[in-house]
């Protein structure tokens, strides 16, 4: 009599165990298509906020192909790695995108402009720390600079706009700096130490006070050797 309830139970057993089977196998399914979207950093793959351009957008950024954007600027070494993922194709690294950078100099001066309300020295004639590079098979472009000074009423920021291989813009967007590092760049180095610390916290800063988490940049490495700023942006191509 007790040979029915065995058996009920021994085909639960089974049955049981080919769910768990089921669900491990499903786990790991999931688990490398998350792997394969090429996005350690954002697993949710969110766009890049899109912010503005100005006021100092580089007038001809065709013209500037180059990869060392520093030209006869001082400063502390910076080298920026950028990856562009494609929302569009599973975020996965968008290849032969235009990539379009530029910032300001330690002093807080951007290049091809001058006597203006925002920045009274004249560099209208120069283009430094401005430059453009094409993404390779992984998406990935680098530009060699310096670490960026800043400007009342921002805090320490690059810019970025973003084009596919036509030249049509994709996104234009800009990228914060860990406050903590820029501290300690303003403070510690002759260089920057004569203007200190920005006027401007990110979390103050217009542009960036309400999309920080998704423009902040990784950084790594100190004064006296240089930093390495690396981001993935994320476009609708």
């Amino acid at each position: 009599m007790l040979m029915p309830e065995i058996m009920q139970r021994k085909k639960f057993l089974q049955s049981g165990l080919l769910g768990l089977g089921s669900l491990f196998t499903l786990s790991a399914l999931l688990g490398n298509k998350k792997k394969n979207t090429g996005t350690p950093q954002d697993a949710d793959c969110n766009l890049s906020p899109r912010e503005t351009r100005g006021p100092f957008p580089t007038k001809t950024p065709a013209e500037l192909v180059q990869a060392n954007i520093t030209r006869d600027r001082q400063g502390i070494a910076l080298l920026i790695h950028l990856t562009i993922l494609n929302k569009n194709n599973d975020c996965k690294p968008l290849a032969g995108a235009l990539v379009d950078i530029w910032h300001c100099d330690k002093d807080g001066n951007y290049s091809e402009y001058g006597n203006h309300s925002m920045q009274r020295s004249d560099f209208s004639a120069a283009h430094f720390l401005r430059g453009r590079q094409t993404t390779d098979v992984g998406g990935k472009v680098s530009f060699v600079s310096i670490y960026p000074g800043w400007y009342s009423g921002r805090a320490p920021h690059i810019h970025l706009e973003i084009k596919d291989s036509s030249g049509k813009s994709l996104l234009v967007t800009q990228v914060a700096f860990p406050e903590h590092i820029s501290n300690e760049v303003y403070t510690t180095s002759s260089l920057y130490a004569a203007r200190g610390k920005a006027d401007t916290s990110n979390a103050g800063d217009g542009i960036f006070q309400d999309s920080l988490a998704e423009q902040m940049a990784v950084v790594t490495g100190n004064v006296k050797d240089g930093y390495t700023l690396t981001k993935e942006i994320v476009v609708n191509a």
